[in-house]
This record gives C-alpha cells, structure tokens and sequence, in this order.
C-alpha cells in the first residue's frame, strides 16, 4: 500500500513541488513550495480526524494535499486539472488502486476556486486546508512596493488558524490581519470566492464554515 511517507520521499514527486514553487516564485506569487505541502497535507489530516473520517479516508487526503499544486511546474494556468493528470499517472506507476487514484486525482482537479468544488471528504479536507492557509512567509515578493493585493494581504497575515467548535460542528477560521497593510475587507474582497468554496466544503463535511478576522465575523 502506498503511503503518505512514501510520497513524501517520492524524488519525482518532490522536484515538481520546487519547480512548481521556483515558476511561481518567478512570476511573482505566493509561496507553494514543499513547507506548504506538507501544512495542507497535515491539516487535511487534522480536518478529517476532528469530523470523524476513517483513516483510509485521511492517507488519502494527506496524500492529495502533499500533492495537489505539482500542476505549477507546467504553468499556474489550470494547474489543478494539469496536475491531477500528473498525479494519475504518477501513482498509477506505483500501483495505487485505482478507487484510491480516482480520490485523489479529484480532489487534486477540484482544489482551485475557479473551477473547482467540495465533492466528499478528501476533496473538501484538501479545500479547507489550503484555502486558510494564509501567512506572512509566503510572500515571494522581496520588495513591499511592488506588492500586489495578493501578498499585502498574505504579509498582512499576522496568525491564522483554525478552530472546531464541535458541539456546534463549526470550523471558524480565526485570522488576524495588520490593517495597515490590508483590511478586513480587503480581504474578504480578494478570497470572497475562496470563502465560499470553504463553506460548501464544511457542508459536505456535515459542518459549518466561519470566517473572523480581527474579531469581526465576515462569514
């Protein structure tokens, strides 16, 4: 059985990740190296642990976050669908199932807002977890001048987190911005579309989405 370590060593696996990150980096986005990989792999985990999944379902999303933007190294533009066909045929050659590829090449294809949806577990676990995972340190971009609104409002990104409130089943997203930077609405302006994908996620966790930022509920 191919396992989330095993993928995690995987040296084919792990030079798209950098190259991917190295094309980004060159075009001016944020960070999407290995460091975010292996936070959207964990937190996967964590979301799926916390609402109650069974631990084939929670391999599988660890393995689906390690692996979801390897599209990049072939360009930012539809990176989700391109890098769920690298994904298929990248574990196919290690003989996963194919019910088990299937998951993951479809989480992987639908983790990206403009195309994509939550569609059962591991897809929405992918979605939550890399949707909130929004930091100062994955600004690329050396000079603050040159700032688009995408890195002021990652720099601006003082802590993020995610809270369960499980008796309620409400997975807030707790952030706290430099408004000097950036501003609540700033924020909710830019990632409007990448909030909402969260909300459908939770839901099909059988959870609610919340969003506060600087104490203030947006969502």
């Amino acid at each position: 059985m191919i396992t989330y370590k095993d993928i995690q060593k995987n040296k084919e696996i792990n030079a798209m990740i950098e190259q991917g990150n190295q094309v980004l980096k060159t075009l001016g986005y944020t960070e999407h190296s290995k460091k975010h990989a292996i936070k959207v792999a964990e937190h996967a985990a964590e979301i799926l642990k916390i609402t109650e999944a069974d631990a084939h379902q929670i391999e599988l999303a660890q393995i689906a976050g390690y692996m979801h933007d390897i599209g990049n190294c072939i360009n930012r533009q539809d990176h989700a669908h391109s890098g769920a066909i690298l994904a298929y045929s990248i574990l196919k050659e290690l003989d996963m199932p194919l019910s088990d590829r299937l998951t993951i090449v479809t989480a992987i294809g639908h983790h990206d807002e403009k195309t994509g949806t939550a569609l059962e577990p591991v897809s929405a676990a992918l979605i939550l977890a890399d949707k909130t995972d929004v930091r100062r340190n994955r600004v690329q971009n050396p000079v603050i001048a040159n700032f688009d609104i995408h890195d002021r409002v990652n720099y601006a990104a003082l802590s993020s987190s995610l809270e369960f409130k499980t008796e309620k089943k409400i997975i807030q997203m707790n952030l706290e911005l430099d408004d000097s930077m950036c501003t609540v609405m700033d924020y909710f302006g830019i990632f409007l579309e990448r909030m909402m994908m969260c909300r459908r996620a939770a839901e099909v966790l059988g959870w609610r989405f919340k969003l506060v930022a600087n104490g203030s509920k947006l969502c």
